[in-house]
């Protein structure tokens, strides 16, 4: 079972490539509490105007990641997905400190699932997650792209023909495709939930859930 910890925990961030970079600091302009660490000392003095706190040290050592408190963290990001026995072994330090979350980078399949089996909490795919949205992106059938690890989709699309000028209880868009229109973006305006009497336009954008089969089909309908 996953441990919860609080929304405002400090993060860990090891490695400080593009991804954790990028990562450390968003983390850090969304006001947590970051220490990003990496064994390039030029890689930690290039981040450490960006980045609250930036430590050089080899997390593959875990006298070095007790010494920079690891073990006080609840949330940990490895960010080192392309050295493959590096991430590895650093997520197995982790786990070793009883850090409870562990978010970590993979760059293939096998490469998540030992990451999984070592106890990493969260695997990620950013290259392969990337890629799947522009392929459906540059379809030009969807506007923005999400899809979730249960196969739920959220996706930002022009709607189709048959749902405009009619209150979405009518159109039958969740009893015939099986998806729910979940918000509507009028032009000048915000984003609004949807409701059964919301009535969508010619000149809105619509988001949409559901599995990603369902999207697709419902996507491909005339425009």
């Amino acid at each position: 079972m996953v441990d919860m910890v609080r929304g405002d925990a400090p993060v860990l961030v090891i490695g400080l490539g593009r991804f954790g970079a990028a990562c450390a600091g968003e983390l850090d302009r969304l006001d947590r509490e970051v220490l990003a660490i990496d064994e390039d000392l030029g890689l930690v003095q290039k981040w450490s105007e960006r980045v609250t706190h930036t430590v050089q040290a080899d997390a593959r050592n875990m006298d070095a990641l007790r010494q920079i408190g690891a073990q006080d963290f609840q949330v940990a990001v490895v960010a080192v997905g392309s050295l493959i026995e590096a991430s590895v072994l650093i997520t197995a330090n982790l786990v070793d400190l009883k850090v409870p979350q562990i978010w970590a980078k993979a760059v293939s399949q096998s490469h998540g699932k030992i990451l999984a089996r070592v106890g990493a909490n969260h695997v990620i795919y950013p290259e392969r997650e990337a890629g799947e949205r522009v392929a459906h992106l540059v379809s030009g059938r969807m506007l923005d792209f999400i899809r979730f690890d249960d196969d739920f989709v959220l996706a930002k699309m022009y709607p189709p023909k048959f749902i405009r000028g009619v209150k979405l209880s009518e159109s039958g868009v969740r009893t015939k495709y099986k998806v729910t229109v979940v918000g509507v973006k009028s032009p000048g305006k915000p984003f609004r939930y949807a409701e059964a009497d919301t009535i969508v336009t010619n000149h809105d954008l619509i988001i949409v859930s559901g599995t990603n089969s369902d999207i697709e089909r419902f996507s491909g309908l005339d425009r």
